[in-house]
């Protein structure tokens, strides 16, 4: 009889769980969800095992990643239309958005193999 514990039963998989769901949740709530995911993730993270732990972890690096990014991006932006009028602020604008687009794309990607890795009892 073994005594380590199944995946499913170690400590902060749940909420790993959860906090990946929030995470791809908040596509379509402007990023309340994630706000919410990444608490959550914060909380969670001490009381963890292993494979939970390591994907908390991960979890609280894609935020912070995706969060200073938008930061710099929303810079970007008011200065593109603050410099609409000298016509430099269109690339600008353009600058952001493609990089809002990104930004985007790679959080739900990042967000959705890390589940799939969770499911299948991959560290991240």
């Amino acid at each position: 009889m073994s005594t380590t514990p199944s995946p499913q039963l170690e400590p902060g998989r749940t909420s790993a769980f959860v906090v990946y769901v929030l995470f791809l949740l908040s596509i379509p709530s402007a990023a309340i969800f994630a706000l919410f995911g990444i608490i959550l993730a914060l909380a969670a993270r001490d009381g963890a095992g292993p494979l939970a732990r390591s994907h908390l972890d991960n979890q609280i690096r894609i935020w912070f990643i995706a969060f200073w990014w938008t930061i710099g991006l929303a810079v970007l932006a008011i200065i593109g239309w603050l410099t609409l009028v000298i016509l430099v602020g269109a690339v600008l604008l353009w600058i952001a958005g493609l990089g809002s687009l990104i930004l985007f794309l790679w959080f739900t990607v990042k967000s959705l193999l890390g589940l799939l890795a969770l499911m299948d009892n991959r560290p991240r």
